[in-house]
């Protein structure tokens, strides 16, 4: 009996990393209030980003087999031709930037087959106790909008949107009381105490995707609004486990936004160890300190039909 070579495809790429774009009084960016949260926009007096681009395309194989670099974008041009579209750009989000210019990659050099892109958005607030300067800034280190997406050119030659993800990274949650864990297999391995009440520390990543990745502009969901979600649900519920937490956040976000497919979660619990359960003179008043590694972490994605019951 014959049988046929199993051919896997080709990792073949190469791009230009950590492209920081700074682009001032780009398009206002307005939307919609949601009961859990207040935003309705970003003056984009500063839009700051930090961007990745990779090219993919089997004209680029002589570039690695032969050293042939006739047809080679260099890595400095690439990152040149990004910040140039950055001011052609009348936009007002990080998704739309990044779509925009990796068509613009496409429609400039016709041998390229692939663009991926992704960027993560570097927020800076106005300074100030109100909030009201509008010519001073400060960086805030924290939690950052994401997006990643790629867009191809077809054998027909059109050039189309094929994935693109959003995303809020490094939220960093506590609640200080109001989440257990209990209930979980324990054998000869186990040493871990099952807690009715206990501090929970959270890293949290969240990413989700349009039910139409072509209507992202008519209905943005923003990265801000999507953290207040988060932090919502992890105030108003008391959570059994992390499992239980992340599946309720991702729920509710898709009841506030029915353009979106689905909503994954990336966590990693960083809860305080116990030091002194009791204070001299306080009810609840305890005392912490840094988790010994190693981390559990977790990951799950929440679809629209898992949405039964509302949260």
């Amino acid at each position: 009996m014959q049988t046929k070579a199993v051919t896997a495809e080709r990792t073949m790429y190469y791009g230009k990393k950590d492209v920081f774009v700074y682009r001032t009084y780009a398009s206002p960016l307005q939307v919609q209030p949601i009961p859990e949260s207040s935003f309705t926009g970003r003056s984009n007096t500063i839009m700051a980003m930090d961007i990745q681009a990779a090219l993919k395309g089997k004209a680029f194989l002589s570039s690695f087999k032969d050293g042939d670099n006739s047809l080679v974008i260099a890595t400095d041009s690439m990152k040149n031709f990004i910040l140039h579209q950055a001011g052609e750009f009348t936009g007002s989000t990080m998704d739309d930037l990044l779509q925009y210019t990796a068509v613009k990659f496409l429609e400039t050099y016709d041998h390229i087959q692939g663009v991926e892109m992704s960027g993560t958005q570097l927020p800076f607030k106005e300074s100030g106790e109100d909030g009201a300067a509008e010519t001073v800034y400060r960086e805030h280190a924290c939690e950052k909008p994401y997006a990643a997406v790629e867009a191809v050119r077809r054998e027909d030659g059109t050039i189309v949107l094929e994935e693109h993800v959003s995303g809020v990274t490094s939220l960093h949650l506590i609640k200080v009381k109001g989440s257990s864990f209990a209930g979980f297999i324990r054998d000869e391995y186990t040493t871990l105490p099952e807690t009715t009440d206990r501090p929970l520390f959270i890293y949290l990543d969240i990413f989700w995707r349009y039910s139409n990745k072509n209507h992202m502009r008519e209905n943005y969901a923003a990265a801000e609004q999507i953290q207040h979600i988060a932090e919502s649900v992890f105030r108003e519920l008391d959570s059994p486990s992390i499992q239980k937490l992340i599946f309720d956040i991702g729920c509710r976000i898709l009841k506030r936004f029915p353009q979106l497919a689905e909503v994954s979660f990336e966590s990693n619990n960083r809860t305080w160890e116990t030091i002194r359960e009791e204070i001299p003179g306080s009810k609840e008043g305890k005392v912490f300190t840094e988790p010994r590694p190693p981390y559990g972490f977790q990951g799950f994605t929440v679809f629209r039909e898992d949405m039964e019951e509302e949260i």
